[in-house]
């Protein structure tokens, strides 16, 4: 049994404009008085818009929308009785001409002192997925096997095709964003444990970052627990939408570490990664996807069918088939977070979509409505 945990990343808008607004230490310590809520829950983050949370350790995928839906109904009511929405959106929508502060931590006032303009656009927010690994050996391997599915992970979990008020194009801005920074992107092929550790060592020990926190890839090996954290999505609209995500990453380590050949495709070159990458922030699942067994473009219902076929044996074997095929599946048919918050832009304005990313976030909503005609427009 490969375990899994998420940690989920959100912001807190102005319930009536959906600017981001800096409360997140009165509503961390508002959840934590709630019962059933471990302080350690709910973490600060970079910005005082943003709230962190993070499961424990889960064997199945039932645990961790459990604990993911308890996290954020603690969350959402402890963002109302301070007059603001909690909100599950890969990038802040709209945004107010001042900045919002950093939390007051020395750790993060050094990282705005070093890029203040760039910390103070850092109104994004992120799911990782902690998979357990036996040993950091074998941790690279899964990390490295992992490279060529950072694209595809992109294009569906892509939920932030809105900033500063304007549509940017792009299914998925949160990942150009977090582009900007020196260390991040698919992680470089390492030759084992020793070489992944002498590397990040030399980044650290130049003072090219500040320490291992800055490795902002898409995947990485933990500093803290046995686990490869797969950085690489949007926080997403809805629990069972990060459940499934959670469940794909899974199955896709459980190969890497029981059956690597199932997965093995010709090495992808730096650069083949890298503009795959950057096309699936830039069309999410709209147009082609890149089959990380081929490494070509292909229609999505094609690419995720090899996908499933690949996958199958480890969704099986942990028992997550029904979480993450039919969601896929719904996925093709009424688009990931950035279709639908589109789609919900044009038909209820700015109200509607601070309804859609703080009601769905908070279960009390519905995923947003439906047109047809337009369900796969970027």
């Amino acid at each position: 049994m490969v375990t899994v945990g998420v940690e989920e990343e959100y912001l807190l808008l102005d319930a009536a404009t959906g600017v981001p607004v800096a409360r997140a230490e009165q509503v961390r310590q508002a959840a934590d008085r709630q019962p059933g809520i471990d302080g350690s829950e709910v973490q600060r983050e970079l910005l005082q818009a943003q709230l962190e949370v993070a499961t424990p350790v889960c064997e199945t995928l039932d645990e961790v929308g459990a604990h993911l839906g308890r996290l954020r109904g603690a969350l959402a009511a402890a963002a109302a009785a301070h007059g603001c929405r909690l909100a599950a959106c890969g990038a802040a929508p709209f945004a107010d001409r001042l900045a919002v502060p950093v939390s007051d931590t020395p750790r993060y006032r050094t990282i705005h002192a070093d890029a203040p303009q760039l910390t103070d656009e850092q109104l994004i927010t992120g799911m990782h997925v902690h998979v357990g690994v036996p040993d950091r050996e074998a941790g690279v391997a899964v990390l490295n096997g992992l490279r060529p599915w950072l694209p595809l992970i992109v294009a569906l979990s892509a939920n932030s095709p809105l900033w500063n008020g304007v549509d940017t194009g792009f299914a998925d801005w949160r990942t150009v964003v977090f582009s900007r920074w020196p260390v991040s992107g698919v992680p470089p092929h390492f030759d084992g444990a020793a070489d992944y550790d002498a590397r990040i060592r030399a980044l650290v020990d130049t003072g090219l970052i500040g320490d291992t926190g800055q490795l902002y890839w898409q995947a990485r090996l933990s500093e803290t627990y046995p686990t490869v954290e797969i950085r690489a999505m949007d926080v997403q609209l809805r629990v069972d939408e990060a459940v499934m995500l959670a469940g794909l990453v899974r199955a896709v380590a459980a190969t890497l570490l029981i059956d690597p050949e199932r997965v093995r495709a010709a090495e992808a070159r730096p650069e083949a990664l890298a503009a795959a990458v950057w096309y699936a922030a830039r069309h999410g699942c709209t147009e082609r996807l890149y089959d990380p067994g081929t490494g070509t473009l292909d229609s999505p219902p094609a690419v995720l069918e090899r996908v499933l076929d690949t996958l199958g044996p480890a969704l099986r074997r942990h028992g997550d088939t029904p979480q993450v095929e039919p969601l896929l599946g719904r996925l093709l048919t009424e688009g990931n977070g950035a279709v639908r918050q589109r789609r919900e832009l044009r038909r209820g304005g700015r109200a509607g979509l601070v309804d859609l990313v703080s009601s769905v976030t908070d279960g009390t909503g519905s995923t947003g409505s439906t047109d047809s005609t337009d369900e796969h427009t970027e």
